[in-house]
Formats: structure tokens, C-alpha cells, sequence
């Protein structure tokens, strides 16, 4: 049995000791987790275990509840409702265990609220325990909060998956996998529930073994399951990226040192997804942002925050840092988290935080990028303790090597145009539009409005914003705009790459 399972039993049978009546059990495996809670039962069957969904209504999970169930709503008797089955368990047998599963659909109505609440003493005193199976980072109505402990069911630990994949060899009747295989079939797998993680791996073996590809393929459909996450499949690495040598050199060592990270956590554009945090009159980003706070801090998350203009490589730095590693890059989209259902949001904010917990197994590095800081909240930004890097425009230098990289990739010669002031992403699209359309470079060039021009006042606000208080991500040490930047237009260092 892994740690992380015995401490799931550990707390249950804590809180069935001291009499605990209302738990409610938040997984991504409801079989899983009620499987757990009979186990922390040490095997006492004469235990009644009772069962309530919406389907059946209340169903017995061994004889002696079987037997309490006939006893309460008689054999012949139809399904009862959430509300119906409540009131009824009121007389259920002494020390039984009723297992409600989905609560969370149902719970905001007030006669089911009621009736969980009216269960409070009356288990207390005979014993029994309501244990209320919800979703991943489900949230109880207020009137329930102060009365029902929440239990979080952990995603399965490497150990387990590690088991798991030896005895679904044995159960193909293949020989029993290396360790090698064994290794990446888990860090392929770790981040799921137990019955996903388990069909993902069948699916994937064969008799001539396991298709990592193929492995890799189904983990990120199961990953991308949960709104907001999905698994970067870009493979680009620090090589193919020229210029912004600082911030490359740091997140290499960070990538390559100890305690390093097993996961990358990109979330582009943070500052849109926390705009209006403390203001916003439905709480909703107020919450979320207390969320991301406390789950940070728990964890120990490290992070950094990437400032400059749109093109400047911010994301193309984030993206690379995982494929370098070797680990995969988690893009992590707020937005794509908010729902207009009461709680809903932060309920999919901390079941996609557990599913990085999982992945990363506790080693996560966050990186963030913005085009500006100044409505990120500061105790935001403080949790993002490796650092806050400015991009700044490329000079020519850096803007001859992105030239090269692109007209290779799509086989272009011919003139140039005058590029002053380009970003990299706008090298990108003017060389993609000509071999696209046929175009000579300079033909290409009348389609492009660098952002140099078209956003001149901002990258100039930018500039002074980040002078002498960021990080320089080409150059060592504190980023000057006296001493690295010219006029918006004009060039500036040595090589950078290639564009967001």
C-alpha cells in the first residue's frame, strides 16, 4: 500500500474514531474511493454499508446493509429521492455507513441541505456516518461547511501505478516489463485517476508490448478532460531558440538542478485571467485567486513571470523549457475554467490543480507571461519567487539569426526587408506568408505592421516600467532601458529568436 493511500485510509479511520458523522470525500474515482473507505473498516462486515444514487435510491453494498435497507424503505419500495433517502437514514442501522454519491448535483437544494444537516446528531450519537462521494475540488453549500469535514482522495502515487502496470503485464500473460519500461509507463500515466489510468494502459499494450506514442496520446486525452488543461505537444527546446541567453542559462540550470522540476505549468497571459480580483462583484476571480494563492504556497510552487511586448519570446521560452527537460508542459487557461454555475469555477480550478499536483508529483514549475503587470495582483506576484524577466524587442543581431532559422525552415532567398523594430513573431508570419502565398520577402513585408509602430506608447511604458526593477532575459542582472534599449524602431543587443 502507497503512502498516499495510507494516509487517505489514516484520516478516515482518525475521523470514524472520534465519531466524525458527516465526511464528505471529494475524487476523481468514486469506485476507488469507496473501495478505500471499506478497507479503513478493518474488515468488520457486520458494518452495514448502504449505498444512495440517483438511479436506485438506496442500496445495500453488503448483507447487513442490504438488510437495513429492507428494514427502512421495505423491499418492494421504489427509488427514493436525495431529500426521501435523507430522511429515511435518519433510522438506519447503528455504526452503518451510507455512501451519497454525486451530492454535488444536488446538494444546493434546500430540503437536501436540510436533510444532510439533520443527520449531524443523530449519527453522532448511534455511531453511523454519512460520507458524501463528490467531484475533484467540489465546494459545499455555506449552511453545510462548518458541519461536514472534507477528505481529498489523492490521484494514484507512482508506486501504484507502478503496480498497476506490472499486473496488467501479468494479466496480458506477457513476460513482466524492466524496469525502464515500467518507469515510463508511470511517467506516462501519473497524473490520472486509477480506472482511466488503468484503461489508458490496456489500450496501449499489445503482444509485442507498450506504445509509449500511443500511451502518451490517450494520457493527454484523459488530462485534457479536466477544462482548462491541456499538454503542450510542441517539441521545440532551448537549441532552436536564438537570443534571450539570461533567462535560458537560469531556466536550464533550474530545469537540470536539484529538486527539479517534473512538470512545466505555462499560463499565458495572467494578468487578463486575475483582472479585477478583489473587485469583481461575483467573487468569482476574488476566489480563485485566494485558491491559486494557498495552493502555491502549500505546494512551494516555484515560478517566473515573463514582461514584454506580444513577439518578443516570452511564450516560445516557456514552451521550450519543458521539451528540454524532457518533461511535459502543462498550458494552464483560466479562462477556460470559469463557468456561470454557483462555485463552479473554483471547483475547476482545484480539480486541474490536483491534476498538476499529480503530474508533478509535488515539483512543479510555474511560468507566467504578461504583457503587463500592473493589474497582477503583488501577492500573486510574490508567489512567483524565481523572478520576473523583461523581453525586450531583438536588436539586428538577434534579428539576422531569426531570418535565418526561418527562411531555412521554409526554403526562402532573395532581399530582405528593413526589418528595425520587428519582433520575432513578425519575422515568422512575413516568411510564412511568403512561402504561403508565393511572395517575395519584401512582397510579404507590405503585410506587416510590427509592433514597434502600432504599439509604440506601450512598449515605451514597458520599458520604463521594467528598468531596475526586473530581470534582463538576454543580458545578466537587472534590465536598464538606458543601457539596453533604443527609440522603439531601432535595434538593440544580440540574437534573440524566433516569436511568441
Amino acid at each position: 500500500m502507497s503512502r498516499s493511500t495510507e494516509e487517505f485510509r489514516s484520516v478516515f479511520k482518525a475521523a470514524r474514531r472520534a465519531g466524525t458523522p458527516l465526511v464528505a470525500v471529494r475524487t476523481a474515482d468514486p469506485a476507488s474511493a469507496m473501495a478505500q473507505v471499506m478497507a479503513s473498516l478493518n474488515g468488520k462486515s457486520e458494518i452495514p454499508v448502504v449505498i444512495w444514487d440517483i438511479l436506485n435510491g438506496l442500496t445495500g453494498r453488503n448483507e447487513p446493509g442490504k438488510a437495513a435497507v429492507g428494514r427502512l424503505v421495505g423491499e418492494n419500495a421504489g427509488p427514493l429521492g436525495p431529500a426521501d433517502s435523507l430522511a429515511a437514514a435518519q433510522k438506519i442501522a447503528r455504526d452503518a455507513v451510507l455512501f451519497f454519491l454525486n451530492p454535488q448535483r444536488v446538494w444546493e437544494q434546500i430540503d437536501v441541505i436540510q436533510g444532510i444537516w439533520n443527520l449531524r446528531d443523530v449519527f453522532k450519537a448511534n455511531g453511523q456516518m454519512l460520507v458524501l462521494i463528490s467531484t475533484p475540488g467540489a465546494s459545499l453549500p455555506p449552511e453545510l461547511q462548518s458541519d461536514v469535514m472534507v477528505i481529498d482522495e489523492p490521484l494514484p502515487s507512482a508506486e501504484e501505478l507502478a503496480v498497476l502496470v506490472q499486473e496488467t503485464f501479468e494479466a496480458a500473460e506477457l513476460p513482466a516489463p524492466s524496469e525502464e519500461t515500467v518507469e515510463k509507463a508511470v511517467d506516462a500515466l501519473v497524473g490520472l485517476a486509477a480506472f482511466p489510468a488503468e484503461q489508458v494502459l490496456a489500450m496501449s499494450l499489445s503482444k509485442s508490448g507498450l506504445d509509449f506514442g500511443q500511451l502518451w496520446d490517450r494520457k493527454r486525452q484523459a488530462v485534457e478532460q479536466t477544462p482548462g488543461l491541456t499538454i503542450w505537444r510542441g517539441g521545440e527546446t532551448f537549441d532552436q531558440i536564438g537570443g534571450c541567453e539570461n533567462i535560458k542559462r537560469f531556466l536550464d540550470a533550474v530545469i537540470h538542478g536539484e529538486e527539479a522540476p517534473r512538470v512545466i505549468v505555462f499560463v499565458d497571459e495572467i494578468e487578463k485571467a486575475f483582472a479585477g480580483s478583489g473587485t469583481d462583484t461575483s467573487g468569482v476571480k476574488t476566489e480563485m485567486t485566494g485558491t491559486m494563492l494557498s495552493w502555491m504556497q502549500d505546494r512551494g510552487a516555484d515560478g517566473v513571470i515573463f514582461i514584454g511586448p506580444p513577439g518578443a519570446a516570452k511564450s516560445a521560452v516557456a514552451k521550450a523549457a519543458g521539451a528540454t527537460a524532457g518533461i511535459p508542459t502543462v498550458a494552464f487557461d483560466l479562462a477556460a475554467m470559469q463557468t456561470s454555475l454557483v462555485g463552479g469555477s473554483g471547483e475547476r480550478l482545484r480539480a486541474a490543480l490536483q491534476v498538476v499536483d499529480a503530474i508533478s508529483q509535488g515539483r512543479s514549475l510555474w511560468i507566467a507571461t504578461c504583457n503587463s503587470i500592473t493589474s497582477l495582483p503583488p501577492e500573486l506576484r510574490r508567489r512567483f519567487t524565481l523572478g520576473t524577466f523583461f523581453f525586450d524587442l531583438p536588436t539586428a543581431d538577434e534579428r539576422e539569426a531569426i531570418w535565418n532559422i526561418y527562411e531555412d525552415r521554409w526554403q526562402l532567398t532573395g532581399e530582405r526587408p528593413d526589418d528595425d523594430g520587428w519582433t520575432g513573431a513578425e519575422i515568422k508570419e512575413c516568411c510564412r506568408k511568403a512561402w504561403r502565398l508565393k511572395l517575395s520577402l519584401r512582397e510579404s513585408a507590405a503585410y506587416i505592421v510590427p509592433v514597434s509602430r502600432s504599439a509604440a506608447d506601450q512598449i515605451e511604458v514597458l520599458r520604463r516600467q521594467a528598468s531596475g526593477r526586473f530581470l534582463s532575459a538576454s543580458q545578466p542582472g537587472v534590465y536598464s532601458a538606458e543601457s539596453e534599449s533604443l527609440p522603439v524602431g531601432s535595434g538593440r543587443r544580440s540574437f534573440r529568436e524566433i516569436g511568441d
